[in-house]
């Protein structure tokens, strides 16, 4: 059984250590701000200028005027601090964010990643993703494993890139998979998801990997 969204959010928020400056991206990767385990501190930033975001609010609490850069409404907290996006770029492109956890498209298994745009279809820009992948010390990637029934980990990228090799870690419903650049750079399977089988990962993966379960 494949994991839920939450339960993939789950999982993600256990690579965020203590004392981390950790930028989540759109989709999946937003639902981490609640499911960050306890004891941890953490500072949750917004390339719309915000350093200290709380979980989501609850149904009737939410202010129209305190939003992510998704335009998902937020929390904020005590020590929560607000600047402009231009100070919010200066400290993703100066490398202080120690861990970006996006959404993504596709993702090849040298660590490639596409996040941004389909061929065909109308969209604003790349936004801050470009930024992200190249300033970040370390990109988590959370995701489907499939879109409409086609595999989203691949051997190589077909959609436009966002970056090349910055995926360090790969979380979808089914498993988890480590990109080691040092070593090839290589793509292996370390975690499965409960009562998923790796011959069902295999059949569901274009891309090449090891498996290295524990």
């Amino acid at each position: 059984m494949a994991w839920t969204r939450e339960q993939m959010a789950t999982r993600a928020a256990r690579e965020i250590e203590d004392g981390f400056y950790v930028n989540l991206g759109i989709g999946i990767p937003t639902l981490v701000a609640n499911y960050i385990p306890e004891g941890i501190d953490v500072r949750l930033h917004s390339e719309n200028g915000m350093l200290g975001m709380g979980p989501f609010p609850f149904e009737g609490e939410e202010d129209p005027d305190l939003i992510n850069a998704g335009k998902q409404t937020i929390t904020e907290l005590p020590e929560t601090s607000f600047f402009s996006s231009a100070d919010s770029f200066g400290m993703v492109r100066g490398g202080h964010i120690d861990l970006s956890i996006l959404g993504a498209m596709q993702v090849a298994e040298n660590g490639d990643l596409a996040n941004w745009m389909i061929p065909g279809k109308i969209v604003k820009g790349m936004g801050g993703a470009m930024d992200l992948v190249a300033g970040v010390k370390r990109v988590v990637v959370l995701m489907e494993h499939e879109a409409k029934g086609e595999p989203k980990l691949l051997k190589e990228c077909t959609l436009p890139l966002t970056g090349k090799g910055v995926a360090s870690l790969v979380i979808t419903d089914l498993a988890v998979f480590r990109i080691d650049k040092q070593s090839g750079p290589s793509l292996a399977l370390i975690e499965l998801a409960s009562g998923v089988t790796l011959e069902e990962v295999r059949s569901k993966t274009h891309a090449n990997f090891s498996v290295s379960l524990n």
